[in-house]
């Protein structure tokens, strides 16, 4: 059921937006797998196989991720995922990207809850410790021609009010997808916007835990 026929990755280093240059640069890393859509052409009532068999693809992407992006997984603070459904499928075959991308990415940074339960959307963590994925992961889709561009969400990983996380990265794979074909998308970044200041909670005073505040 999986046929994949490029990876693309996209590492960006950003040092200022006309500002003062950042001490440290802020990275935004992007990689986006094609893949063949089975169901291209055709309405397939039972989907669901297929987001079983794309586990692995969204945990060999997460690591191949934070390798391009050569930080260790602490550094990395927000993430995102989103889905380019060619001409010939729906937006429903993008939707199959929730829980294998939000979990591989969730799982690679220390997330603690049960994968079963997570992709029968029963399981988000409130563990009670800092640094575990907390939040949901956004995430965006849309069905385009090839050379579609896709702005990705990104939030903090830990609390989804942070309002200094607040972001997107714009991912774009030349040729694809083609009709038959889908791109399943997944980004980080190892900090706040470079000039973030227009308030709200900031990430050094997350206390609850919840994945929200």
């Amino acid at each position: 059921m999986i046929e994949i026929r490029r990876v693309f990755t996209h590492v960006e280093d950003i040092r200022h937006e006309f500002g003062p240059v950042a001490e440290m640069p802020l990275l935004r890393g992007a990689i986006g797998a094609v893949l063949t859509n089975p169901f291209a052409g055709r309405y397939v009532e039972d989907i669901l196989p297929m987001m079983d068999a794309l586990q692995s693809v969204g945990v060999d992407m997460a690591q191949r991720l934070r390798a391009a992006m050569d930080v260790p997984v602490e550094r990395i603070e927000g993430y995102g995922k989103g889905a380019v459904v060619g001409a010939a499928g729906e937006l429903e075959h993008g939707a199959l990207w929730h829980v294998p991308g939000g979990y591989a990415m969730r799982e690679l940074l220390g997330w603690k809850g049960d994968r079963q339960a997570y992709a029968q959307g029963q399981a988000e963590a409130k563990t009670g410790q800092p640094g575990n994925a907390l939040s949901i992961v956004p995430s965006t889709k849309k069905v385009g021609a090839p050379g579609t561009a896709l702005d990705v969400p990104l939030t903090h990983i830990n609390a989804s009010y942070v309002r200094s996380h607040f972001d997107a990265i714009e991912v774009r794979v030349p040729g694809a997808p083609l009709a038959d074909e889908i791109v399943y998308i997944l980004a980080m970044s190892t900090g706040p916007r470079v000039h973030a200041r227009v308030g709200g909670l900031k990430a050094a005073d997350i206390s609850r835990w919840d994945g929200q505040r």
